[in-house]
């Protein structure tokens, strides 16, 4: 099976029926982020196809992510609307989800949409880091002096935040 190509394997490396079914995945957004794709967000871990059938891998952002549930049938949508019949979506766990595996696009979309993106994770981790508040910049005036207001956001993926600067609250999208 071919992996996701922002985690392991690049897409020009697959064959050009396999390289179509990753083109319509770029069709189906987030339902809770709707300026993200699926491949932005890094949750498509493979696809196989032989151009009629198609099996998508995914994996969610979090074990129960409401929006999987949606966003499965959205592929199915996109793809059956393409032509594809049957498709099939597998679900895998492992390894899990992590920002990590998010395009700099989908980074990029996040900012201009006005959510903060993810942080890089950190390389390390010491007790002392546990107590502090991560450094999350504006989206909207790309200042630093911001403080969370609660842990959760809009969704259990995000925090809410507030910069000091401009006064304006934001969504983080939390690394993970």
């Amino acid at each position: 099976m071919q992996e996701a190509k922002n985690h392991i394997t690049d897409i020009r490396a697959v064959d050009a029926a396999t390289q179509q079914v990753w083109q319509y995945l770029e069709e189906v957004t987030d339902p809770e982020v709707p300026v993200l794709t699926v491949v932005d967000l890094g949750i498509i871990r493979g696809v196989i196809t032989d151009g009629k059938s198609a099996e998508v891998t995914i994996t969610p952002t979090y074990t129960g992510c409401p929006a999987m549930d949606m966003i499965s049938t959205n592929i199915r949508m996109v793809l059956a609307s393409h032509g594809y019949a049957p498709v099939t979506i597998k679900t895998i766990l492992s390894p899990a989800w992590t920002t990590e595996w998010m395009t700099e696009a989908g980074k990029e979309k996040l900012k201009a949409y006005g959510i903060a993106p993810p942080n890089p994770k950190q390389s390390v981790c010491t007790p002392e880091y546990f107590h502090r508040e991560e450094a999350v910049q504006c989206p909207h005036c790309n200042s630093f002096h911001t403080h969370m207001i609660s842990e959760f956001g809009s969704t259990a993926c995000k925090s809410l935040y507030r910069c000091d600067d401009c006064q304006e609250p934001f969504d983080y999208f939390k690394c993970h």
